[in-house]
């Protein structure tokens, strides 16, 4: 339901306590307590048949003896009388309530019970609920504290949304000790209705919350996690902790399974999403002081000044550690700093200020490295001494940086670190907005933090590189393979099958023949020598999935005789070792003889929360002990690709080393995106092993590939429906021919489509851009660009028209669904000239169609109001045209898809 009646949590005009309570410390008297002591401004009433009256205020018997209906309904409760509350305040029409009870019995599963109750209950009545289990709801700016918690909170720009009320606590004890405020706090609880995507998709549309905090333990829906998190990372800074690492240990029965433990897959979608992912609350504390004070900046250079310099030195070095770059400093910031420091004192990065260091030092020194053009950000440090005034120097710090403030079209960020600091100090910094840390490590890791959310900034609208346009798959052909391992009734496909699915997509593997009997393998052997002028055997066994274990691979057998003998010793043995194993002859495959080439391994896994995952890194039968593999989500193009290679340590080795040739990287990147691909495209595939996937400068080979499958159920609408990100919608894809005609080709926009877009653009005139943007538009930006190619398919599509012939972008439509993915509004542009000829006919009755298929209510768009050909044509569509109520010179149109439906229905 998303952001639907959220306001009636966050700012209600009337609330409704149930369960309130005159006996100290109880949760009803708490709550009260907090209602009150919050100053909340609306109509506040109680329930409890107990009471007449509660510290001055009437109290009601029961839901129905309420005079009024009520906006937000808090329950505190015992446990058993929660679902019947719920039904009364839904049927008196009741939109939001936050579930304060506690103690579900029955453990995991009682809890479940209620969830399920109290939504069954609720849903009907379209209302929105917090919790069970919640320790509240408080929002300053509103003058709302619906909670149980012990101390109150000032209004600020950060929302923290936690599972955790404990967590919550302590972080709000934290931030009242360092005058940081909220514009919300959330305890989600057990998450019966309004879940972390909600949320993320209110607090990304609020103007008030310039950072997100949260502290997740378990995510229930991970498509709809993740397309809300991308949505608000890409509008303000989300921190995210989460706990479990110490609980990750699961077995896999692949090698690519047992490299991809629970955490790593949740650090891999954080990640895709853009957000910044922090280890302990400590580390969050550091972040909310920065994103608090500061707004994202572009590089990692930073300046250090000090009046001790070891610790300026400590900063340095977290600094390296965590990706920053020490910056140089200019001659000329080096002769300004002589004319400010002592003789002896250092000019170099960190500035060595002296121990006597006063404020005119360090503003003087602060104006330099704000001047030094080589310089992103300073780290302004003070160490405890009797020689120097502390106060002073955070004075001419503060003073430094307002001038530059207000003479700089960019100022540049300024972060303070003052050993042993106290209130007073505190509060000089806090004035001026200037993020205050206790010491050297937690002023870089937050100054990193604001970096690496500017780096994924950036990363998010980089254009991918296209992939090769002979790449298309054979998913029929991949398919078929797949669907006869599982009429067989098989786990793990046979080699032949793994064959023809990798065949299917491209993806170079050795050849493989089965062998029933040590005789058969002999004839294999006699087909494949010739050629390849040495064997290996390996032994085939669902119930072996790591045949190295046991014996079960041979290497460099150069005659037939041999390989039929190594059959024979192989069958014998693993029987012997392993006596419950399934064993159904062994794989004969050519000797693969590539010198300079490195073991990898690249494959797909299957989470329980997100679905399949890519894996890749070090491979070969030593690969857990090498521990070197990065996860990503799919789908991947070739730059995601390229990004998963380079968090592995053998991504370097790809490089080249002591003489040893460079390998195709794009090769090996292909390969991941190809697997991304098919994961995609046959959703039955539940595990792909690839190890090792042996690259170097002529390419990549596979030399041992493992697929497992499962039954899926038959698939609605797009793609694999276990991808936590939804994938490219190739089904889209029309071939069409205009009224002339023309033939083109209508497909949803790629992001490697932004290189079509500056043609296309300079064939739309100034007006008709105007028309389109409601403005004059004189640049068109990468960046612009980049939001309007890359797309999140669970919000928003875009249809290119592409000419057939010349490959030229001819026109496109955008459809942008709303949080509650019941509206979608469009935006469609032609290239000028090509106006008359149906095409943007064509392109609305495509987003119409992908709006009626996707479950849309409805179509809208803002028009202005001279453009009459678009509304024109809209009314022709069958939109209803109406004025904008807010701009006199917009039209709104709106397709109503019920009403259109009902209409073909008769």
């Amino acid at each position: 339901m998303s952001i639907y009646r959220l306001d009636t949590l966050f700012a209600p005009k009337s609330v409704v306590l149930a369960g309130a309570s005159p006996q100290p410390h109880s949760v009803g008297h708490v709550v009260l307590n907090n209602l009150r002591r919050a100053g909340f401004a609306g109509r506040l009433s109680l329930v409890n048949p107990n009471y007449a009256e509660i510290d001055g205020l009437a109290c009601h018997a029961s839901v129905a003896d309420l005079p009024e209906k009520t906006d937000l309904a808090v329950i505190a409760t015992p446990l058993p009388t929660v679902p019947d509350l719920v039904r009364q305040f839904a049927e008196r029409g009741t939109k939001g309530c936050v579930i304060i009870t506690t103690g579900a019995d029955g453990g995991p599963e009682g809890v479940a019970r209620l969830r399920e109750e109290v939504i069954r209950i609720a849903r009907p009545f379209g209302m929105r609920i917090i919790g069970p289990d919640s320790i509240g709801v408080t929002v300053p700016r509103a003058k709302l504290d619906a909670s149980i918690g012990a101390a109150p909170m000032e209004a600020g720009d950060l929302a923290l949304v936690s599972q955790s009320g404990s967590v919550i606590t302590t972080i709000v004890d934290w931030a009242n000790r360092h005058n940081i405020g909220f514009s919300a706090v959330v305890a989600t609880g057990d998450m019966a209705d309004v879940d972390f995507s909600d949320l993320l998709d209110w607090f990304a549309l609020d103007y008030k919350t310039r950072a997100i905090l949260l502290y997740v333990e378990a995510i229930q829906d991970a498509a709809k996690f993740m397309s809300a998190a991308r949505a608000a990372a890409r509008s303000k800074p989300v921190v995210v902790i989460k706990p479990g690492l110490s609980h990750d240990s699961v077995r896999r029965s692949s090698h690519a399974g047992s490299l991809a433990g629970a955490d790593a897959v949740y650090d891999a979608a954080f990640r895709r999403a853009g957000l910044l992912r922090v280890r302990d609350l400590g580390e969050m504390f550091d972040a909310a002081e920065t994103l608090s004070r500061l707004k994202p900046f572009q590089g990692r250079r930073l300046a250090v000044a000090s009046n001790g310099v070891g610790p300026a030195i400590l900063a340095l070095d977290r600094l390296v550690e965590r990706g920053g770059v020490p910056a140089t400093l200019a001659p000329a910031t080096l002769e300004r700093l002589g004319s400010v420091l002592s003789e002896r004192a250092s000019r170099s990065n960190p500035v060595d200020l002296g121990a006597g260091g006063g404020g005119a030092r360090y503003r003087g020194s602060l104006e330099a490295l704000l001047a030094d053009p080589g310089v992103d950000a300073v780290l302004m440090m003070s160490a405890p001494t009797a020689l120097a005034d502390a106060k002073e120097a955070a004075s001419a710090v503060v003073g430094a940086v307002e001038q530059h403030r207000k003479t700089s079209y960019r100022p540049k960020p300024v972060l303070a670190a003052w050993l042993g600091q106290n209130g007073e100090l505190h509060d000089i910094f806090e004035a001026a907005k200037i993020p205050l840390h206790v010491t050297p490590h937690d002023a870089v890791d937050g100054f990193m933090h604001v970096v690496r959310y500017s780096q994924a900034q950036e990363a998010a609208i980089e254009t991918p590189p296209s992939l090769p346009e002979e790449f298309e798959p054979d998913v029929a052909a991949a398919r078929a393979a797949v669907a006869s391992g599982l009429a067989a009734g098989r786990r793990w496909l046979d080699p032949e099958s793994v064959a023809r699915v990798l065949e299917a997509y491209r993806i170079p593997c050795a050849a493989a023949e089965v062998a029933k009997t040590p005789a058969k393998a002999r004839i294999a052997a006699e087909r494949l020598l010739p050629v390849s002028g040495g064997c290996v055997i390996k032994v085939l066994s669902e119930d072996l999935p790591h045949k190295s274990d046991v014996g079960g691979v041979r290497l460099g057998l150069t005659s037939a005789d041999a390989v039929e003998d190594a059959a024979y010793g192989m069958l014998a043995r693993v029987a012997k070792l392993r006596p419950d194993a399934r064993i159904d002859g062994v794989v004969v495959q050519p000797m693969v003889n590539r010198p300079y080439g490195l073991e990898l391994i690249a494959g797909i896994t299957d989470d329980p929360v997100f679905g399949p995952v890519v894996v890749f890194g070090r491979g070969g039968t030593a690969v857990e002990l090498f521990d070197d593999k990065a996860l990503a989500l799919p789908p991947l193009d070739m730059k995601l690709a390229f990004e998963l290679m380079a968090e592995t340590k053998v991504d370097k080795l790809l490089n080249g080393w002591r003489g040893q040739p460079p390998a195709d990287r794009n090769a090996v990147a292909l390969v991941l995106v190809k697997l991304s691909q098919l994961t995609a495209d046959i959703p039955e595939i539940r595990e792909i092993d690839l190890n090792p996937l042996i690259a170097d400068e002529r390419g990549v080979i596979v030399l041992d590939a493992k697929i497992a499958v499962e039954p899926c159920p038959k698939l609605r609408g797009y793609s694999n429906p276990r991808l936590a990100i939804r994938p490219y919608p190739k089904q889209w894809e029309r071939n069409e021919v205009l009224r002339d005609g023309t033939r083109i080709l209508v497909r949803p926009v790629r992001p490697e489509d932004e290189k079509l877009y500056p043609d296309f653009l300079k064939r739309v005139t100034a007006e008709d851009l105007r028309l389109r943007f409601f403005a004059p538009i004189k640049e068109f930006t990468h960046a612009f660009i980049a939001k309007l190619t890359q797309l999140d398919y669970a919000r928003a599509v875009a249809f290119a028209a592409i000419h057939e012939d010349t490959g030229e972008l001819w026109g496109v439509v955008r459809l942008h669904a709303d949080p509650n993915h019941e509206t979608g509004e469009y935006a469609i542009l032609l290239r000028s000239e090509l106006k008359g000829r149906g095409l943007g006919w064509l392109l609305m009755q495509r987003i119409i169609d992908y709006a009626k298929n996707e479950g849309f209510k409805r179509v809208k768009g803002q028009v202005l109001r001279e453009n009459t050909t678009m509304i024109a044509m809209c009314q022709k569509l069958g939109f209803e045209v109406h004025d904008d109520a807010e701009d006199n010179s917009l039209k709104i149109v709106t397709f109503e898809i019920d009403q259109a439906g009902a209409a073909a229905a008769e």
